[in-house]
């Protein structure tokens, strides 16, 4: 019984700990939509680099780590939910995961790169950050899809083990 009790668990914080880096992803990408987006027509040449490169330089290294972290919990995640139909909620996070980041190894870490270099032409510039930005409201969509996953399976999670603690206090 304890073993089982241990393998529960285990898998209750390998859910949650999944949980956890999908708000973080969620709460990364509605400050930029809601904080530093709003700032980008005042940004020039002369001070983008201050406003975005570090902070973006170190959260890619966080993010790297996270990441690999966040598709070896859903793997274990699928697999213990495989035969239920809770399956496609860690599906569902896997793939997210995945495509956010395809695109940022693909798209946004190439402009990353660009921006940490240094950019001198105003009209650059512009354009690098609009493309940054629209990669990021897409990544940003993906990061809420996942974490709304995460969030409808512990719903559902809560609201089977309420009804059972109801019937178990009418029996």
């Amino acid at each position: 019984m304890k073993g089982i009790d241990l393998k529960r668990n285990l898998l209750i914080l390998n859910n949650a700990v999944l949980f956890l880096c999908t708000s973080i992803y969620l709460g990364t990408g509605w400050s930029l939509l809601l904080f530093s987006f709003p700032i980008e027509p005042q940004l020039t040449v002369d001070n983008y680099y201050l406003q975005f490169v570090s902070q973006v330089t170190l959260a890619t290294q966080f993010f790297t780590y996270m990441t690999t972290l966040m598709i070896v919990l859903a793997i274990i995640m699928t697999i213990a939910e495989w035969k239920t139909g809770l399956r496609w909620f860690p599906i569902i996070v896997l793939v997210g995961i995945v495509v956010a980041t395809g695109l940022t190894i693909v798209f946004i870490l190439p402009l990353n790169d660009l921006m940490s270099k240094g950019i001198t032409d105003p009209i650059q510039l512009k354009s690098i950050l609009h493309e940054w930005i629209f990669l990021n409201q897409i990544r940003v969509a993906l990061w809420t899809i996942q974490w709304l996953s995460m969030m409808v399976y512990f719903s559902y999670q809560e609201n089977v083990a309420s009804k059972a603690k109801i019937a178990g206090v009418e029996q």
